[in-house]
């Protein structure tokens, strides 16, 4: 009897472990949809504390709120552990949980070294993965109760990740510091990311309440939803951040201050001006440099035209004199458009030639091309046998180069 227990023992063993790994799966769905029952109520719950606290706006509905949020992302992380995971280890998982789970140990690997980053990313990552949830299986009411929070709640995380990336270039010296690149990249792709998943949910929430605050965003929205086309190149990356630093002017102006847009345009102006000057085929260079005249005015309408305070006080005053010049250009533009764009561009490249001076880097070819654009537009005079790209003049052979001295 003991043999022959023992052979049945053996010789039904790979049965029973099919038994349990068939019982381990028919277990996961069943799991998973007590974590789904435990969501819903605790969703339900902190939308319910989120509209109390809109409505009355006291301390103690802001304490309901706050526990009533918390409970609701501690349900999330323990499904995300619970199931997904689960479902991941037994090869049951869809692409879309796939994703999931690594972009959760993304956020995760933040704790120990970006600590801040990692409260803000968790949160947003969360309540990301539960919208999705809400859009495929929620009705159409509760979709629209949770879209309200879910705004508002997305808005206040962007700009707490702004906020800290603005620490970040906040403790450097001002301008552009290569050191900080890959803090810019994060913050260009930050603002994406809010004016993809973001921005167009604001802005239909709030439509017929603040038409006139939003309809400039709207427009730069519109230009900002060419660059979602096909490939980029390098011209289209520069311009594309460009819109995003304009949109962000309006929409983050304490989570990304003054300070910090300045040092991301000074970034994106070192960007154009390489390029400009790197780009060996005629039109790509003219298309790239009339990129850099539109970052140019960017910069400076947008962002210098604002500024009330100046380390220096001469900065300032070239400002105030380069800026009544541009005002007065502005005038041409009913009158002679083209003379206007002419002028514009004369001011421009003038400018930023006296600002490239001062640089670390080589803008030699730079100040080159610029100085034939001037020719050009009549605005220097050409000397046979001369060149001027140091701005020492320097006697050369004949039919080599050409120099430009300023009328």
């Amino acid at each position: 009897m003991e043999e022959t227990s023992l052979k049945i023992t053996g010789a039904n063993k790979s049965f029973f472990n099919k038994i349990t790994n068939t019982f381990s799966k028919l277990l996961l769905p069943t799991k998973l949809s007590i974590n789904g029952m435990l969501i819903n109520l605790k969703r339900n719950s902190m939308i319910k504390a989120f509209e109390n606290f809109l409505e009355e706006d006291s301390d103690e509905c802001e304490k309901k709120y706050d526990q009533a949020y918390e409970l609701y992302l501690e349900t999330l992380d323990k499904y995300v552990m619970d199931s997904i995971y689960k479902k991941v280890k037994n090869n049951t998982a869809t692409e879309f949980e796939k994703n999931a789970l690594s972009k959760y140990y993304g956020v995760i690997s933040l704790k120990e070294n970006e600590y801040v980053e990692y409260k803000f990313r968790k949160q947003k990552f969360l309540i990301e993965l539960d919208c999705e949830t809400v859009k495929n299986n929620g009705k159409e009411r509760i979709q629209e109760k949770f879209n309200k929070f879910y705004v508002q709640k997305m808005d206040w995380l962007y700009k707490g990740i702004l906020k800290n990336y603005s620490i970040k270039l906040a403790d450097t010296s001002k301008g552009y510091n290569s050191s900080n690149e890959l803090v810019y990249v994060k913050i260009f792709n930050t603002l994406n990311e809010y004016i993809e998943n973001i921005l167009f949910m604001k802005l239909r929430q709030e439509d017929g309440i603040e038409e006139n605050k939003y309809e400039e965003i709207r427009k730069d929205y519109e230009n900002y939803e060419a660059f979602e086309v096909g490939k980029l190149d390098q011209r289209d990356v520069i311009e594309k951040n460009m819109l995003l630093l304009g949109i962000s002017r309006k929409l983050f102006t304490h989570s990304l201050p003054l300070t910090v847009a300045e040092q991301c345009y000074m970034k994106l102006l070192k960007d154009a001006r390489s390029l400009v000057q790197d780009t060996k085929i005629a039109t790509k260079r003219e298309k790239a440099f009339n990129m850099l005249i539109n970052l140019i005015e960017d910069y400076n309408i947008k962002l210098l035209s604002t500024k009330v305070y100046w380390d220096k006080s001469e900065d300032r005053e070239k400002f105030k004199s380069f800026w009544s010049e541009y005002k007065k250009i502005c005038k041409l533009k009913d009158v002679d458009f083209i003379e206007y764009v002419k002028q514009k561009e004369i001011l421009f490249i003038k400018n930023d030639m006296k600002n490239i001076r001062g640089e670390k880097y080589d803008y030699t070819n730079l100040i080159k091309y610029y100085k034939r654009k001037l020719v050009d537009y009549e605005a220097m005079k050409e000397i046979k046998g001369f060149t001027s790209a140091t701005g020492k003049y320097k006697k050369i052979s004949k039919n080599t180069e050409i120099g430009v001295e300023s009328v």
